[in-house]
């Protein structure tokens, strides 16, 4: 067995069984946490709520979206970005038709890929400049933000060294760092990510059953 089919072979496998258990493990833990039983009278629906809790914080309200537009542009930037690289570049597609045997949606073209690594890598510097330059952010930041946004850059640098595939060793190198952070993952605040959204609907319920806009 070569390094290469080891890092995309029994690697990789352990890293995805780690990242998948860790994550669930982590998500049950959050939802049996429960809340305490609201014993006032219900002016609204909490489940409403949830989903406008949602829905409502994707989009700042105006007197914040002034003052925070660069972190605005710059998470949705490289959060949409890693999205369409994750889903539709060429060689995650071909890799995940190796894995399970079936085909899979069409690729982005290649411009198409250029275009959101760029937006991607701009959106995700922009966050960690105003991780420590921001006074506010720097106080509630630490080295585990700092380990995820560097972690998961040099995963997207190596992706796109290893695009061609013209050399094993950065392939070998690309999927060693991606097994890597696929294991710190589910330990970090990474896990935003899935949590996210457990969070917000958390504050709408509350918002809501008490008949108020979250």
């Amino acid at each position: 067995m070569t390094l290469l089919e080891f890092v995309e072979g029994p690697f990789f496998y352990f890293s995805a069984a780690v990242f998948i258990v860790a994550a669930l493990w982590r998500l049950v833990g959050i939802i049996r946490i429960g809340r305490k039983k609201d014993i006032a009278p219900a002016r609204g629906s909490a489940v409403t709520g949830f989903f406008k809790g949602n829905l409502r914080h994707f989009f700042p309200r105006g007197l914040f979206a002034q003052r925070t537009w660069m972190h605005l542009l710059g998470g949705y930037g490289f959060h949409l970005g890693l999205f369409a690289l994750l889903l539709f570049a060429a060689p995650h597609i071909a890799f995940a038709e190796r894995l399970f045997g079936i085909e899979l949606w069409p690729a982005m073209p290649r411009w198409a890929f250029i275009i959101a690594a760029e937006i991607s890598f701009a959106g995700l510097i922009v966050l960690w400049v105003r991780r420590f330059s921001d006074p506010v952010m720097r106080l509630i930041s630490d080295w585990d933000d700092h380990v995820g946004s560097w972690l998961t850059f040099l995963v997207m640098l190596s992706g796109c060294l290893a695009l061609q595939e013209a050399h094993d060793s950065l392939r070998i190198l690309h999927m060693g760092l991606v097994n890597i952070w696929l294991i710190y993952f589910p330990f970090s605040r990474l896990m935003h990510s899935f949590t996210f959204f457990l969070s917000r609907g958390a504050t709408g319920a509350v918002y809501g059953r008490k008949g108020m806009n979250p």
